[in-house]
């Protein structure tokens, strides 16, 4: 052999021959083993919801709606995902008679992994409620008129913020106090259409049940001294009457004279409703509407959301399936956030989230802080599977 040739054969840069990597194959890879089966059901549900006999079941319409919604995602970042390992593979294949595509593959790699992150993401353990409108309910705390106004401005920061996001809100039932703020509210926050898995009332606000502390001089100092008080917030996904299966021989109905605001005959007549759920003891009032009957159905509208939650609550106890992260939101009593007037300054606990537009949020702003509760949320979850 001539000597040019061996220097020739020692130079040339080694191919490497991917024909052996292909045992990784995309379908080979067991790695994302559950997002096959979602995707055999998205198929499933596909067809399902083309009969037009299954649409004569309102409920079960809805019921295989919603899953089809929840799936979506995870069948695009799975098709994705899919569609990069398949290029990859091609490239590695024809890189073995052109050596051109080696160059190709190292980004391929890249996009591989990236649609990797995205999909473990996406089969992440998600919230079965995230697809669901909300009840909100804020309470009055300790503190008196200052309190039942602070009140007043968290419910108006909400109701700012579903004005941003287009969703809709309807008060089901309001007790004021006397210089405008409120004892008690409870209001429905409902996205208009079909929302976006992750984007819904309850997957933006679920975070939000607590203790929420304002610091600051009331309208009533006449000193300039700060104060403290506090209102509660309760966070529920609203049921629909398929949820919850509801025997009214259970529930107590009691009726008396509403004591609110309202016209002439709120005063007058017994128009106010006092539901008790006797096997959880459950007990939901409601006086806003000048009709006992109208009473009644918001009431049970708020009943069934609780029962819900109780059922959920229950069941999450018994599995030992309560999330255990940094956002905290079983208790209920924990005070959550701190509204810091003085120094416009707003302080989430529970994520160590700090911002200084105390003033932005309250008109609405809340995306940001939102955002680090959910990243902290899922943070945890990929934590928990590691």
């Amino acid at each position: 052999m001539a000597s040019g040739a061996v220097s020739l054969f020692l130079t040339a840069e080694p191919v490497p021959n991917y024909r052996s990597e292909r045992k990784e194959s995309v379908m080979s890879n067991d790695r994302f083993a559950s997002a096959h089966e979602m995707v055999r059901e998205y198929q499933e549900l596909e067809k399902l919801m083309a009969d037009p006999s299954i649409h004569e079941d309102q409920g079960k319409a809805r019921q295989l709606g919603r899953r089809y919604a929840q799936l979506g995602p995870v069948v695009a970042g799975f098709n994705e995902w899919k569609s990069a390992a398949e290029d990859l593979e091609a490239a590695k294949e024809m890189a073995l008679d052109d050596p051109d595509f080696a160059s190709e593959i190292p980004a391929l790699e890249e996009t591989v992994e990236r649609t990797a992150t995205r999909l473990e993401e996406l089969l992440l353990p998600r919230d079965p409620n995230d697809d669901r409108d909300v009840i909100i309910e804020v309470k009055a705390g300790a503190g008196g008129d200052e309190s039942a106004l602070f009140a007043g401005d968290l419910v108006r920061m909400y109701q700012r913020y579903a004005e941003k996001r287009g969703w809709k809100i309807e008060i089901i039932d309001m007790t004021e106090s006397d210089l405008g703020g409120y004892k008690d509210i409870s209001m429905a926050v409902k996205s208009k259409g079909s929302a976006e898995p992750g984007t819904t009332p309850y997957a933006r606000l679920k975070f939000e049940g607590g203790v929420h502390r304002v610091q600051r001089v009331p309208e009533t100092e006449s000193q300039g001294r700060i104060h403290t008080s506090a209102a509660g917030v309760l966070v529920l996904p609203e049921a629909e009457e398929i949820d919850v299966e509801l025997n009214m021989n259970d529930v107590r109905v009691d009726v008396y004279r509403s004591s609110g605001p309202g016209g002439q005959s709120v005063n007058t007549t017994d128009s106010a409703v006092r539901l008790t759920h006797v096997p959880t003891g459950i007990v939901v009032s409601c006086q806003n509407e000048k009709s006992q009957l109208q009473n009644k159905e918001s009431a049970l509208r708020i009943l069934r959301a609780r029962l819900l939650a109780d059922a959920q609550e229950k069941a999450e106890a018994a599995a030992m399936a309560e999330r255990k992260s940094q956002v905290r939101t079983v208790d209920r009593s924990e005070r959550i956030r701190t509204y810091n007037y003085p120094e416009n300054r707003l302080s989430d606990h529970r994520v160590n989230y700090k911002s200084n537009n105390l003033d932005a949020v309250l008109n609405g702003e809340l995306d940001d802080v939102v955002q680090a509760l959910l990243d902290a949320d899922k943070a945890a979850k990929l934590a928990s599977t590691d």
